[in-house]
Protein backbone atom coordinates (compact mmCIF):
# COMPACT_ATOMS: atom_id res chain seq x y z
CA UNK A 1 0.00 0.00 0.00
CA UNK A 2 0.88 3.61 -1.39
CA UNK A 3 1.27 5.76 2.20
CA UNK A 4 0.59 9.25 2.18
CA UNK A 5 1.01 12.50 4.42
CA UNK A 6 -1.70 11.10 6.97
CA UNK A 7 0.28 7.58 7.49
CA UNK A 8 3.96 7.89 7.08
CA UNK A 9 6.19 6.85 9.88
CA UNK A 10 8.38 10.18 9.60
CA UNK A 11 9.37 12.04 12.64
CA UNK A 12 9.12 15.96 12.54
CA UNK A 13 12.92 17.07 12.99
CA UNK A 14 14.50 20.00 12.81
CA UNK A 15 18.36 20.58 11.72
CA UNK A 16 20.31 23.42 12.55
CA UNK A 17 20.35 24.73 8.66
CA UNK A 18 19.71 28.17 7.52
CA UNK A 19 19.39 28.14 3.62
CA UNK A 20 20.04 31.45 1.99
CA UNK A 21 19.15 32.13 -1.38
CA UNK A 22 20.84 35.43 -2.80
CA UNK A 23 18.80 36.80 -5.31
CA UNK A 24 16.65 33.83 -6.44
CA UNK A 25 14.05 35.39 -8.07
CA UNK A 26 11.97 32.80 -10.28
CA UNK A 27 8.35 31.99 -8.70
CA UNK A 28 8.37 28.17 -8.95
CA UNK A 29 12.29 27.98 -7.87
CA UNK A 30 10.77 30.40 -4.72
CA UNK A 31 7.90 28.01 -4.12
CA UNK A 32 10.33 24.69 -4.53
CA UNK A 33 12.34 25.91 -2.42
CA UNK A 34 9.97 26.18 0.51
CA UNK A 35 9.14 22.81 -0.39
CA UNK A 36 12.29 20.82 -0.35
CA UNK A 37 12.93 23.43 2.90
CA UNK A 38 10.00 21.66 4.45
CA UNK A 39 10.61 18.26 3.58
CA UNK A 40 14.63 18.07 5.14
CA UNK A 41 13.45 20.35 8.16
CA UNK A 42 15.69 23.31 8.14
CA UNK A 43 15.43 26.01 10.98
CA UNK A 44 15.11 28.72 8.55
CA UNK A 45 14.68 29.86 4.40
CA UNK A 46 16.09 33.44 4.24
CA UNK A 47 15.96 35.25 0.39
CA UNK A 48 18.25 37.97 -0.33
CA UNK A 49 17.34 40.84 -3.05
CA UNK A 50 15.43 43.96 -3.59
CA UNK A 51 13.29 42.29 -6.60
CA UNK A 52 11.49 39.13 -4.32
CA UNK A 53 7.90 38.20 -4.36
CA UNK A 54 5.85 35.65 -2.56
CA UNK A 55 2.90 35.26 -4.27
CA UNK A 56 0.48 32.81 -6.68
CA UNK A 57 2.96 31.71 -8.65
CA UNK A 58 5.55 30.74 -5.88
CA UNK A 59 1.89 29.10 -3.63
CA UNK A 60 1.69 26.83 -6.43
CA UNK A 61 4.93 24.74 -6.30
CA UNK A 62 5.20 25.82 -2.30
CA UNK A 63 1.97 23.39 -2.19
CA UNK A 64 1.22 25.62 1.38
CA UNK A 65 5.03 24.70 3.00
CA UNK A 66 5.18 28.62 3.32
CA UNK A 67 3.03 28.21 6.02
CA UNK A 68 5.17 25.92 7.95
CA UNK A 69 8.56 26.66 7.35
CA UNK A 70 10.46 29.85 9.03
CA UNK A 71 11.46 32.31 5.98
CA UNK A 72 12.47 36.01 5.83
CA UNK A 73 13.27 37.98 2.78
CA UNK A 74 16.25 40.94 3.59
CA UNK A 75 17.68 42.85 0.99
CA UNK A 76 21.40 42.84 1.44
CA UNK A 77 23.18 39.55 1.76
CA UNK A 78 25.70 41.21 3.40
CA UNK A 79 23.96 41.72 6.38
CA UNK A 80 22.87 38.31 6.80
CA UNK A 81 26.49 37.15 6.33
CA UNK A 82 27.93 39.15 9.37
CA UNK A 83 24.90 38.23 11.34
CA UNK A 84 25.55 34.13 10.62
CA UNK A 85 29.37 35.08 11.60
CA UNK A 86 28.48 36.91 14.46
CA UNK A 87 25.99 33.94 15.92
CA UNK A 88 28.40 31.28 14.96
CA UNK A 89 27.24 29.80 11.58
CA UNK A 90 29.61 27.31 9.62
CA UNK A 91 29.17 29.18 6.09
CA UNK A 92 28.68 26.54 3.18
CA UNK A 93 28.41 28.06 -0.49
CA UNK A 94 26.91 25.59 -3.13
CA UNK A 95 29.15 26.86 -6.38
CA UNK A 96 31.28 25.59 -8.57
CA UNK A 97 34.48 27.20 -8.54
CA UNK A 98 38.54 26.31 -7.97
CA UNK A 99 38.58 26.35 -4.67
CA UNK A 100 35.51 23.75 -4.32
CA UNK A 101 35.40 20.70 -3.13
CA UNK A 102 32.64 17.85 -4.38
CA UNK A 103 29.53 17.64 -2.10
CA UNK A 104 30.13 13.72 -1.94
CA UNK A 105 33.57 13.97 -0.43
CA UNK A 106 32.72 16.84 1.74
CA UNK A 107 32.84 15.78 5.27
CA UNK A 108 31.50 18.03 7.87
CA UNK A 109 33.82 18.61 10.96
CA UNK A 110 31.68 21.28 12.92
CA UNK A 111 29.53 21.22 15.53
CA UNK A 112 28.24 24.60 14.49
CA UNK A 113 24.74 25.41 12.84
CA UNK A 114 25.21 25.21 8.92
CA UNK A 115 24.26 28.13 6.56
CA UNK A 116 24.06 26.83 2.90
CA UNK A 117 24.01 29.89 0.41
CA UNK A 118 22.86 29.89 -2.61
CA UNK A 119 23.32 31.50 -5.72
CA UNK A 120 21.74 33.70 -8.56
CA UNK A 121 19.78 31.68 -10.52
CA UNK A 122 21.72 33.03 -13.40
CA UNK A 123 24.95 33.81 -12.15
CA UNK A 124 25.47 31.68 -8.99
CA UNK A 125 27.21 32.68 -6.03
CA UNK A 126 29.03 35.78 -6.09
CA UNK A 127 32.98 36.68 -5.32
CA UNK A 128 32.66 38.57 -2.74
CA UNK A 129 30.23 35.96 -0.65
CA UNK A 130 32.54 32.99 -1.85
CA UNK A 131 35.84 34.95 -0.28
CA UNK A 132 33.55 35.15 3.35
CA UNK A 133 32.61 31.87 3.49
CA UNK A 134 34.07 28.62 5.52
CA UNK A 135 33.96 26.10 2.85
CA UNK A 136 32.70 25.87 -1.26
CA UNK A 137 31.23 22.81 -2.44
CA UNK A 138 29.91 21.73 -6.05
CA UNK A 139 28.16 18.15 -7.15
CA UNK A 140 29.96 16.86 -10.03
CA UNK A 141 28.19 16.54 -13.03
CA UNK A 142 28.62 14.31 -15.27
CA UNK A 143 26.60 15.29 -18.54
CA UNK A 144 27.43 18.55 -20.81
CA UNK A 145 25.98 20.97 -18.82
CA UNK A 146 28.10 22.88 -16.01
CA UNK A 147 25.21 23.63 -13.85
CA UNK A 148 21.94 22.49 -12.21
CA UNK A 149 18.83 23.96 -11.07
CA UNK A 150 19.09 25.19 -8.27
CA UNK A 151 15.91 23.45 -6.30
CA UNK A 152 17.67 20.20 -7.29
CA UNK A 153 21.16 21.05 -6.53
CA UNK A 154 19.77 21.92 -2.52
CA UNK A 155 17.61 18.78 -2.66
CA UNK A 156 21.07 17.26 -3.09
CA UNK A 157 22.85 19.43 -0.70
CA UNK A 158 20.54 18.80 2.22
CA UNK A 159 19.97 15.06 1.62
CA UNK A 160 24.18 14.95 2.39
CA UNK A 161 24.02 17.71 4.85
CA UNK A 162 21.34 16.08 6.68
CA UNK A 163 22.82 12.89 6.42
CA UNK A 164 25.89 14.05 7.95
CA UNK A 165 24.16 15.66 10.75
CA UNK A 166 21.75 12.34 11.94
CA UNK A 167 25.02 10.30 12.35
Amino acid sequence: MQLNHYNTNFKKHKHPIKVICDNVSNAPNIGSLFRISDAFGIEELIFCGEDIQLGKRMNKTSRSTEKYVTHSIKENIENVIEDLKNNNYYLIALEISENSQALNEFKLTTNQPIALILGDENFGVSETILKQVNATVHINMFGNNSSMNVVQATGIALYELTKQLNF
